[in-house]
């Protein structure tokens, strides 16, 4: 019996070959691939995705442009290259909007000579409206660029341009009428300004990611952040990014408010801002997410709201002037900004009260301004992290 157990462990023993070099070499693939995991999950753990959301117009590709400027190593001479196209789009989009536009005012209201282009620029101006309509736009000549100019100083296009809320006239528009010369020059490369000004609707899902200056550079916080299309028919592709967000930089450009949306010209833009967040604020995922409201184009904002009082939107039919200069421009920015927190409120079930809010006031435009936001984005989403690992 003793014979045939020493036997059997003879047998079982021989079935157990060397370990050969093929195994060693699969053993050592599979250990790699588990560190490599266990190191993506270490990182995972300090990368914090921000959601960039807002209405059309907002602002939101703007503050994207300007973190990639800030915290990044910026464009490089192809990326701004490939941004002459665009420029030159802009110029010859607005100019038509502006002589289209002068032609629907001089014939549909009563006083309306101001709007009558002068005999010698009307030629000029149908050349461009024609152009407007094109879907390749020509480079930007020097003998174009001075024909736009020349139409661009008709009494009646400054008539018109004074409307310019009427007619979805970009914002960039006296910008890039007043640097003709220099983006029409053969050998011009568009500066990080003229980029910064450019405007291209966002179309689908873009992301960049940073880690911004300071402490928490040190820390390895690093920040992906997603920008999606503000328009109406962009927003279903955002559904998917709503999963494990960190926070929602919701943008509302509080200039747009005697403005209507360029999708649906019956519909106030602050009041799809309005409806926006007040969607945004219920979504179920964003139970525990933090929500930074920029509300941007405070620039625009306080050059506009002593001319065109803020209650010309249903939104602020309540509201009431009471002086005049910085004054009044401070006391319209605070009843805008207090409606925005009724509604963060209203919209906020009991469970989420806890939840971070925070109200920043951006120019987009201005990069000393945003890189200071995001500075205190950065220690308000650290300092949240440290409450929830129950450090503070």
């Amino acid at each position: 019996m003793l014979s045939i157990l020493i036997e059997n462990m003879g047998l079982l023993c021989s079935r157990q070959r060397p370990l050969t070099e093929a195994d060693a070499k699969e053993k050592s693939q599979a250990a790699e691939i588990e560190r490599r995991i266990a190191q993506e999950s270490k990182i995972e753990k300090h990368i914090h995705k921000l959601l960039l959301l807002g209405a059309g117009e907002s602002g939101k590709s703007t503050i994207f442009k300007q973190i990639k400027l800030l915290f990044q190593t910026g464009f490089d001479e192809a990326e701004l290259m490939s941004y002459i196209s665009v420029i030159h789009a802009n110029v010859y989009q607005t100019i038509k909007l502006l002589y289209d536009g002068s032609k629907e005012f001089a014939q549909n209201e009563e006083g309306s000579s101001k709007y009558v282009i002068s005999p010698d620029n009307q030629d000029i101006g149908e050349k461009f409206s024609q152009i407007g309509d094109r879907f390749d736009y020509p480079r930007l000549s020097k003998e174009l660029a001075q024909e736009i100019e020349t139409l661009w100083k008709d009494d009646a296009i400054q008539e018109t341009y004074a409307r310019a809320n009427e007619l979805q006239v970009p914002e960039c528009t006296h910008y890039f009428m007043e640097n003709l010369h220099r983006l029409s020059d053969t050998n011009y490369i568009p500066t990080k300004e003229d980029v910064l000004y450019s405007r291209v609707r966002t179309t689908g899902v873009v992301e960049i990611q940073f880690s911004p200056v300071g402490d928490s550079r040190k820390s390895g916080e690093v920040y992906r952040l997603f920008d999606v299309g503000g328009q109406k028919n962009e927003r279903r592709k955002w559904i998917h990014l709503f999963e494990g967000v960190t926070a929602v930089i919701f943008c509302a450009a509080i200039s747009e408010y005697d403005q209507t949306l360029f999708e649906d010209e019956n519909k106030n833009r602050m009041m799809e801002t309005r409806e926006l967040f007040d969607w945004v604020l219920k979504q179920p995922c964003f139970e525990k997410t933090s929500f930074l409201l920029f509300l941007n184009k405070f620039d625009i904002f306080e050059k506009k709201v002593t001319k065109v009082p803020l209650n010309v939107c249903e939104w602020f039919k309540d509201y009431q002037p009471i002086a005049t200069g910085k004054q009044e421009i401070e006391h319209a920015y605070e009843f805008v900004k207090k409606k925005f927190e009724e509604l963060y409120f209203q919209s906020t079930t009991p469970d989420r009260v806890d939840r971070v809010f925070k109200i920043y006031r951006t120019t987009a435009l201005d990069q000393k301004l945003v890189k200071k936001t995001f500075k205190l984005v950065d220690e308000t989403l650290r300092r949240r992290n440290l409450i929830e690992a129950g450090l503070l």
